[in-house]
């Protein structure tokens, strides 16, 4: 079985992540969030902590082993 479970999860917390900072982006009036004087865009933050994710789950997938260990 030559599934790598860090394909799939690399590719969802990516796509995820990158529709979550483009909706930031778009919408940064709505998605500000007023916290002592500062404004953060936490849909923007949030999109690129999983795109960083996602980026290294996908990393870890690529160097992983490529062969299956012979038994």
């Amino acid at each position: 079985m030559g599934l790598d479970i860090r394909w799939p999860i690399g590719l969802m917390f990516t796509l995820i992540g990158a529709l979550l900072a483009i909706f930031g982006l778009a919408n940064s009036a709505d998605s500000v969030t007023h916290t002592g004087g500062q404004e953060i865009n936490i849909n923007l933050i949030w999109g690129i902590v999983l795109i960083v994710f996602g980026v290294l789950m996908l990393l870890g997938a690529m160097g992983g082993k490529k062969t299956p260990p012979s038994a």
